[in-house]
């Protein structure tokens, strides 16, 4: 029993169309998104070992600080331990966040940084909402709100950080 392929498809693929749809029919990495920023390879990994045995793990990174902007890359050993993943573990509660997994054509180095112009995801510039697990208001708007950038503390309370 296969689980079904979504309509995303990520626009920065390096080959055709038919190339991309054949890598995803048969990968055995998933895109993991939707994940707090402080969430550890650790915790990814207690979780998503529950479906089989883990290849790999790479967490996405901001391109310009190195730290984590909310994503990572799961890569299993069987398809069928991947299916598994995307059945179970998909929309389930990870850190306090419900996690989206999705078929990934396969990881290539340079894909673990966010592709925002602030170096993180690019869904987290444009957040109007403040959402504690992911570093605060968006990006754009703390900005326009002359707001010092958040980072988390131990206890999870946001701290402002001063501009350099």
């Amino acid at each position: 029993m296969s689980t079904d392929l979504s309509a995303y498809r990520d626009q920065h693929f390096r080959g055709s169309r038919s190339e991309q749809e054949n890598l995803l029919q048969t990968t055995c990495t998933l895109y993991i998104g939707n994940m707090s920023f402080y969430t550890t390879e650790e915790q990814i990994h207690e979780l998503f070992a529950k479906c089989g045995d883990i290849k790999r793990i790479v967490m996405g990174l901001d391109k310009f600080k190195r730290t984590p902007c909310g994503f990572c890359f799961v890569e299993y050993y069987t398809r069928e331990d991947a299916e598994n993943s995307m059945r179970y573990i998909n929309g389930s509660r990870l850190d306090d966040r419900i996690v989206r997994t999705d078929w990934d054509a396969g990881f290539v180095e340079g894909r673990q940084y966010g592709r925002g112009k602030t170096g993180g995801q690019v869904r987290d510039e444009y957040r109007t909402d403040y959402d504690t697990g992911r570093g605060g208001y968006g990006k754009i708007l703390q900005q326009k709100m002359g707001m010092a950038p958040q980072v988390a503390t131990p206890s999870g309370s946001q701290t402002p950080v001063a501009p350099r």
